[in-house]
C-alpha cells in the first residue's frame, strides 16, 4: 500500500505525463518557482544574504522600515 506522500508523488507524475511536451519547460519553471517560494532558507543562508546586502550598501534606517505600509 502506498503512503500518502508516495500517492501524491505518483499523482503529480501522472499529471506531468499527460502534459503536452511543448508545455514542459513552463511547467518546470512553475514547479521550481513554487518550491523556492515555500522553502525556507537556512539561518546561515539567510545571514549570508543579509550580510551580502549590507556590504553592498543595501541598508535602510530602522525608522523607515514601515514607511509606505498601510495599517489596517
Amino acid at each position: 500500500m502506498m503512503t500518502t506522500t508516495e500517492n501524491q508523488a505518483q499523482q503529480i507524475f501522472n499529471e506531468i505525463q499527460k502534459t503536452p511536451v511543448e508545455y514542459l519547460p513552463i511547467l518546470l519553471s512553475i514547479v521550481k518557482s513554487y518550491r523556492e517560494a515555500v522553502t525556507l532558507n537556512t539561518a546561515a543562508k539567510s545571514f549570508r544574504q543579509g550580510w551580502k546586502e549590507t556590504l553592498a550598501g543595501d541598508i535602510h534606517p530602522v525608522n523607515t522600515l514601515w514607511d509606505d505600509i498601510d495599517a489596517l
